[in-house]
């Protein structure tokens, strides 16, 4: 029988840890792998005083509210809006109507396909000094969390949080804070948070609000702060 030198075999062990090496991935932390859960607090930086360029007039059912929150967990390349981009027919309802649907039914079907992990929802924030609260979970394969509400009234503005990352190297952040800004949905031409409905014709890509009612000595002024804590 043929017999390696030994210089033979230790090269051949040598190539074989190599390989081995290559085949092999670094095994995936557990807790990115199953994931957690985070509290989510929207709360509001919309007062007349922060905007008091056409702030709306107090009142029951018309004062100056957010609809709830809507959004969800996902993976990269699933998105609820993004600069520059055309809406949705569940962002332009939500941005003018305040209403979860369809956008509700956008981010099931996202799930469904794999694009997103869960939906979430919260009620409506009517005094503006309160916030408002929900859950999601995330893990490895849906790491990012974006959510929208409507800013109420007005023609087709919503805060929104876009791609927000909860991952930590090998783990998850305690705790990430997101200033929330204004944005425009571009379904509607109106500049004012009372202007008559204008729908537009074709519609618009949805970007920054950059009108006055978002602008306080000639820079942009965010409506929201978002807290998400680790469970």
């Amino acid at each position: 029988m043929h017999r390696l030198s030994k210089e033979s075999a230790l090269a051949a062990l040598a190539l074989a840890t190599l390989l081995s090496g290559c085949s092999s991935t670094r095994p995936m932390a557990p807790e990115l792998e199953h994931g957690v859960a985070y509290s989510i607090e929207f709360a509001p930086m919309w007062t007349a005083a922060s905007h008091p360029v056409d702030y709306p007039p107090s009142g029951v059912l018309t004062g100056p509210h957010f609809s709830g929150l809507i959004g969800a967990s996902h993976r990269a390349g699933f998105s609820l809006f993004a600069d520059g981009r055309m809406p949705s027919p569940g962002l332009e309802r939500l941005s003018e109507e305040g209403k979860h649907s369809p956008l509700d039914e956008e981010i099931r079907a996202a799930v469904a396909s794999g694009g997103a992990g869960e939906l979430f929802e919260s009620g409506p924030i009517k005094d503006l000094s309160m916030s408002a609260t929900t859950t999601v979970r995330v893990n490895s394969a849906f790491p990012l969390v974006s959510l929208v509400a409507m800013i109420a009234p007005s023609p087709d503005w919503f805060a929104g949080a876009a791609d927000v990352d909860l991952r930590d190297g090998a783990g998850w952040v305690a705790t990430k804070e997101v200033v929330i800004w204004a944005w425009d949905s571009g379904g509607d031409s109106g500049t004012t948070y009372l202007a008559p409905d204008a729908d537009l014709q074709p519609k618009q890509p949805t970007r920054m609000n950059d009108a006055a009612p978002f602008l306080k000595d000639g820079r942009r002024v965010p409506v929201a702060r978002l807290v998400l804590r680790r469970q």
